[in-house]
């Protein structure tokens, strides 16, 4: 490639629903779609027969019903979701010890100490994922983690595009603003209504004509549409968020019922952070109103923590002191997310000496499945 640096960034395609097609032949070459099936819901996943459609990933369900009336709704099974995702893991860990995940789904690694091409990995990558779970990656190489990202979405399902550092800015100048990582729907829009369609143009814009609209973000906002970017491949950043939520089929307003949605949720989002073995530093409860009305509350907790009481009384005060602002409200959805991750490792000794229920009961799920045991709450 002739660059520094060998990134390769990882993603799986269409994971959820691809895992779905996979467990069930029933449902291999059928419009799919991963989510709620009481219609109230949104779209966690969908299948690329899906996508013909219209249809995507966090779009109301009753929307995407709409565009595809045939399409077969399959409840999210995270567990299982978790499972497969820890089996690619291991095979990137097979590779290099600088994996970055992004999600359950894609990872950034950096193969620069690896002596093989980079291209020669991704191939083995995509292969020991198909040979492993059956299921299909697309992967972008690339000299650094910007311009392998955007790589990676360009040839999918199982594609595979390699981006050598001498011709990034060759590569790029064609794409659309819309193929920025993290350049967002409002801001792609604000670029376009400045009359720049791609990435080539926004790259030549002079700050005239971008600063009015970004600011201070002007220069950044031209390096990444000029593919620089030196940010590391940092495994101790594994993940940005865990988080666990539902929408209700009927609307909530009674407290001590969403008080157990939340007991629920809580129980749900710490299960999968110790599957990850991390643990969480910040507490954030989602409230969504039935008229769509969306807030958030949160609280910093020291030290990380990963244990479901503690993070059940938190998100139980933050919800408490948001129905005290809004007496009487209905709420249509519910959600925990965890947030500030760490290893568990970094756990204060005591912390991790002592032995908690949470394990215990972590153990007979694995050796018994998953509702062998429930905590007293979430029971109904």
């Amino acid at each position: 490639m002739g660059g520094l640096r060998a990134i390769l960034h990882v993603d799986m395609d269409a994971f959820y629903a691809s895992v779905e097609q996979h467990d069930d032949p029933r449902l291999a070459g059928q419009p799919v779609i991963v989510g709620g099936t009481n219609g109230r819901g949104v779209v966690a996943a969908a299948s690329y027969e899906v996508r013909r459609y219209g249809v995507r990933s966090a779009m109301p369900m009753r929307t995407a019903l709409a565009r595809c009336p045939h399409a077969i709704c399959v409840r999210p099974r995270m567990a299982r979701y978790q499972e497969v995702s820890s089996r690619v893991f291991a095979i990137f860990h097979e590779v290099t010890p600088l994996v970055q995940g992004l999600s359950l789904d894609e990872a950034f690694l950096d193969v620069t100490a690896d002596r093989r091409p980079a291209a020669e990995i991704a191939v083995w990558i995509k292969g020991r994922i198909r040979e492993t779970t059956g299921l299909t990656a697309s992967v972008g190489v690339a000299s650094n983690k910007l311009v392998a990202k955007i790589a990676s979405d360009l040839d999918k399902p199982n594609g595979l595009t390699v981006v050598d550092s001498h011709r990034v800015q060759e590569f790029l100048d064609s794409l659309s603003v819309r193929r920025l990582p993290g350049l967002g729907r409002k801001a792609g829009e604000r670029v376009e209504a400045l009359g720049l369609a791609t990435l080539g143009e926004l790259r030549r814009a002079p700050d005239a004509l971008l600063k009015p609209v970004f600011g201070r973000y002007t220069a950044r906002l031209r390096e990444r549409a000029s593919g620089i970017d030196d940010r590391a491949v940092d495994p101790e950043r594994d993940e940005r968020s865990v988080s666990a939520e539902d929408t209700f089929e009927r609307d909530i307003s009674d407290p001590r019922a969403l008080a157990a949605e939340l007991d629920r949720l809580a129980e749900r989002a710490c299960d999968r952070l110790r599957a990850r073995h991390l643990a969480a530093g910040c507490i954030t409860v989602k409230i969504r109103r039935h008229d769509f009305g969306t807030f958030t509350r949160q609280r910093a907790v020291a030290p990380a923590t990963q244990d479901r009481r503690i993070v059940a009384k938190i998100a139980s005060e933050l919800l408490k002191y948001w129905l005290a602002e809004h007496p009487g409200a209905k709420l249509r959805l519910l959600g925990v997310a965890l947030r500030g991750l760490c290893p568990a490792t970094q756990l204060g000794l005591f912390e991790q000496s002592r032995p908690s229920a949470d394990a215990t009961v972590d153990a007979i799920r694995r050796r018994f499945g998953r509702h062998a045991l429930r905590w007293g709450i979430g029971i109904k």
